[in-house]
Parts: C-alpha cells; structure tokens; sequence
C-alpha cells in the first residue's frame, strides 16, 4: 500500500519540477548551419552550438534556421519564404557576411524607421518585427559576430578572405557587432557580445597558418598577426591550416568545437533562466 502512495507523489514532483518544454529557433548564416554538417567541415567538428545548448539543457528543441553564405540583408529580404514558426524562444547569429560583403552597417535611425533590407539595422528591424508577430512574448537573443582571421574554404581554397583585422569597403565587423549591441540595448534584448570575448580574439582562433616563406619558398608556421602579410597561392599552395592548427576556429572563420563551446556556455547562461 505504502508504494502505491508513494509513486504518485513521485509523479507529481516529476511533473512540477521539469522544466518546461521550449522550443528555440535559431536564426543564423553557416556558423549556424554547420550544427547539420559536419561533413561541410572536413569533419573538423563534431557538433555545433545548438546541440551543445540542448545537451546541456534536454528540455530545449531547437530548430536550425542557418543559411550557408547568407547575409542578415538576405534574410530580411526572403524572411517571409523561410518558414520560420511559432517558438518560444528566437536567437539572430548574423553580420559577419555582410561585413565581408560590404553592406552598409547603416545608422539607428535605419532601425527605427524601418526602412528596409538595405543596411544592418534595417535587416535586423525587419528580423525582430518577423519574430514577434509570430510570438510577441517571445525571448529574443541577439549574437555578435565573432572576430575572424584569414579564411580559406577547405573544400575550395579560391574561396578565402581576409580577417577583420583591417576594415572592408571602410567598415569594420567591429561596427557591425557595436550595431548589433546597440540594437539589443535599446529593445532590451540579452545580447551575447562574441567579438569582444577574450577567449575568441584574433590571437586565439588559429595556432598557426602554414604558408611558403617568400623568402627561401619553404613552408613555415605563422602564428597571428605575422601571417597577415605573408601572401597565399589558393592555386599552388597546400592548404593553410592543418588539423594541428585549429584552436578556437577551424578554417579561420568558423568555431571549433572548442569555439562552439565559448558560444555554448555563453547561451546556456541565458537559457536556463527561462
């Protein structure tokens, strides 16, 4: 008689102590998308941040809104052709590609007056206004660009870029993480400020890039800044960044697991307030 008292007051501790369920769409470019493929990575990570996130926090389900190469302006300008759903919880992980492509981080007056896709803050207008006539008392989480060195594709080494080490087009991924902060500030939204974490500086993403030292045309580790000037050949030379030079990014862009953990760690502490 005494278990059969005792097992429905461990069910109703069970059902009045579990967190509840939440779902959590994750709005993102390819640092978001990897978290589906690894096998996009040369396997250069085993899981990404949102899988990280629900391990840590099971009563999470996360949907992956990552769009491989898009800008925070693409998706503002195809967000009513993406799907995105009803959920208890938003994040926008944007800005590094439109940095790179040089489109204008705009001013605040772009975000409060709505004026479109054009620049940053009109892109991210359009984003938050899209998530909250989905769920007006949803929880948004904006993400800042991390800092980047010099990116090479490993399935494409045509396909590189310089780090945000110097600006481009004039603008700085500084500005467009400022623009991101400013935003969240003034919608009071949590914002997780990757560019300015100390774990995730330029000196930290690569141990090293492996390039032919133009002097004796021998292949040579550099570590950051002395690999900045040192030119690279996508057509001749071996790929920079071999598996012994992955720190917090793999390729110089895109976060390790070492680097999804910095993310993952920084968003647990804002998710498991909910």
């Amino acid at each position: 008689m005494k278990k059969w008292l005792i097992a429905p007051a461990l069910f109703f501790l069970f059902v009045c102590f579990s967190p509840e369920k939440i779902t959590w769409v994750a709005l993102g470019d390819s640092i978001t998308y990897l978290n589906e493929h690894q096998n996009e990575t040369g396997n250069r990570i085993t899981k990404g941040y949102m899988t990280m996130v629900t391990e840590k926090l099971p009563h999470i389900h996360y949907i992956n809104q990552g769009h491989n190469g898009w800008t925070a302006a693409r998706i503002a300008e195809k967000i009513e052709s993406l799907n995105l759903v009803k959920a208890d919880v938003y994040s926008v992980f944007l800005g590094t590609n439109d940095w790179w492509g040089g489109r204008p981080v705009g001013t605040m007056s772009d975000y409060e007056n709505n004026t479109g896709f054009g620049t940053l803050y009109g892109s991210f207008r359009i984003i938050i206004n899209k998530f909250r006539s989905l769920n007006p008392d949803a929880k948004i989480i904006l993400i800042t660009p991390l800092q980047r060195v010099d990116f090479v594709y490993i399935a494409n080494f045509k396909n590189n870029a310089y780090g945000s080490y110097k600006d481009k087009k004039g603008q700085y991924l500084e500005q467009f993480a400022a623009a991101i902060k400013d935003i969240g500030e003034r919608e009071k939204l949590s914002v997780v400020d990757l560019y300015h974490e100390k774990k995730l500086a330029h000196s930290k993403l690569m141990k090293f890039k492996r390039l032919k030292d133009p002097q004796t045309g021998k292949y040579k580790n550099y570590s950051y800044p002395d690999f900045v000037d040192v030119p690279f050949n996508p057509e001749t030379d071996e790929y920079p960044y071999p598996v012994e030079s992955i720190a917090m990014t793999y390729d110089g862009l895109h976060p390790s697991d070492a680097g999804y953990e910095v993310i993952t760690k920084k968003l647990v502490k804002i998710l498991k307030k909910l």
